[in-house]
């Protein structure tokens, strides 16, 4: 267990924050938004549910792990509630481009293997590609290397449909202003036209920043949702996007 997640258990079980502390302090929020009640293992499993035994990846970074709830995650909620069986490959402040060990690219590689079933394949459009500095790219006719970020995505597009030929699912991050992270969205965009793979947009998505404000608890800061973030707000998104992507590919 890191010392992060330690501290804030620890945080978490002295009391009770007033609402203040609440609504103005990232502490506060970690501890008000993340109390055990809203953990993904005091949630309800829902047997009918169309996600029932749906074997899916999860290729991401921060936002993917649940930073900022205790490793909680949209994906654990998914599992709790749904039933999915999931592989959550989620390490934080990785990039997509580069030949790191935790690249996302070498992580596909050498983490979920190949022989495991998948039914679909779900990929976080990192926001630390551009705070590393990493190269953007450029979208081509041929297909690029893992180099630049776009050859990321299309080393990971073509790998996956090689080996799983299952629905791909890449979701932007909700944060705030960030001109390259608008471009590096609006670059998505650009491939999907060329891969035909689904996009869950939350960057801009005026419902997802309406329940945001809505309520105070469900962020810790401009990127990282609490348990409560993603319990109300991230899992339905994923649960009714991830169903109709598979009813339109069983269809």
């Amino acid at each position: 267990m890191s010392i992060r997640k330690q501290l804030l258990q620890a945080a978490i079980k002295v009391g009770t924050v007033n609402k203040q502390l609440q609504r103005e302090t990232m502490v506060g929020r970690l501890i008000a938004g993340n109390l055990p009640s809203y953990a993904p293992s005091h949630q309800t499993l829902n047997p009918k549910s169309p996600l029932m035994g749906r074997r899916i990846a999860f290729l991401g970074s921060s936002i993917t792990a649940g930073a900022g709830a205790l490793e909680d995650s949209f994906v654990d909620y998914l599992v709790a509630t749904d039933g999915v069986i999931a592989i959550k490959e989620a390490v934080s402040g990785t990039t997509l481009a580069g030949n790191a060990p935790d690249s996302y690219v070498q992580r596909l590689y050498h983490r979920i293997p190949v022989t495991q079933p998948l039914d679909a394949f779900v990929c976080q459009l990192s926001t630390n590609d551009g705070r590393h500095d990493k190269a953007m790219g450029q979208v081509t006719g041929g297909q690029q290397c893992e180099t630049t970020t776009l050859g990321a995505i299309e080393t990971i597009v073509a790998y996956v449909q090689q080996h799983w030929a299952v629905p791909i699912v890449f979701f932007t991050c909700v944060r705030k202003h960030d001109a390259n992270y608008g471009k590096l969205v609006q670059q998505l965009k650009v491939l999907q036209k060329k891969w035909h793979f689904t996009i869950i947009d939350l960057w801009q998505d005026p419902v997802v920043k309406a329940e945001n404000r809505a309520q105070p608890l469900a962020m810790v800061d401009d990127a990282h949702p609490t348990r409560l973030g993603y319990r109300n707000i991230w899992t339905p998104i994923f649960r009714q996007q991830l169903t109709e992507v598979l009813r339109q590919s069983e269809a």
